[in-house]
């Protein structure tokens, strides 16, 4: 938690119970089903849920967004999000269902009633969003493909309606494969001391 408040330093009362609650009820629940590696459980807040937070160092979402959260796995970068904006709907979905079902657990013990989390594959996804968020699921090309017409037109954030895709690596095949799509790419070294950070970057696509 005390790498959540240094970098986060106004949240209110629920948004810091929530934030440490996560701890406990994601190692419980990991117990079940593994949905974090070993390594990682012991460094959740740095590498899953502080990873996550890099989304709202980039973008104060405004009331009323919507996000879709794709291969959400245990719930990030989706669930730290809904806690940290509370008025935005977020929609968690992951391909594998036992996924599904601890992050229906955590979102319930939390009360968090801006999360909907769902069993399915993203192209079957029905409805558009504002904002379509996701941790390194699969290759970019692949992906824009996957997510292709599930974004709002209209935009009323300060950021472009789009993807916002957390990545580690280098990834320039990738982006010369959509270099016909507007991009930004921003290394989240910029918001974050920690020697994980280093090599993570997040690409918002427009």
């Amino acid at each position: 938690m005390n790498q959540i408040n240094k970098y986060f330093p106004n949240l209110d009362d629920t948004q810091q119970n929530r934030f440490e609650r996560l701890g406990d009820l994601y190692k419980e629940w990991n117990e079940k089903i593994n949905v974090i590696s070993r390594k990682d459980i012991d460094r959740l807040y740095e590498r899953h849920v502080l990873h996550s937070l890099a989304i709202a160092k980039m973008i104060d979402f405004k009331s009323g967004t919507t996000v879709l959260d794709v291969g959400t796995g245990g719930g990030f970068p989706g669930i730290p999000l809904a806690i940290m904006f509370p008025k935005v709907q977020f929609h968690l979905i992951d391909s594998i269902g036992k996924k599904i079902k601890v992050v229906e657990a955590v979102s319930e013990a939390l009360g968090l009633d801006n999360v909907e989390s769902e069993h399915t594959r993203v192209q079957e996804v029905k409805h558009s969003y504002d904002f379509i968020v996701s941790r390194a699921v699969t290759n970019l090309p692949d992906f824009l493909n996957w997510t292709k017409n599930k974004i709002d037109k209209k935009s009323f954030n300060k950021l472009k309606n789009g993807i916002i895709y957390l990545k580690g690596g280098d990834f320039d095949d990738e982006l010369e494969l959509i270099k016909k799509k507007k991009h930004n790419i921003i290394k989240l070294s910029d918001y974050f001391s920690e020697e994980y950070f280093e090599t993570k970057k997040i690409v918002h696509i427009y």
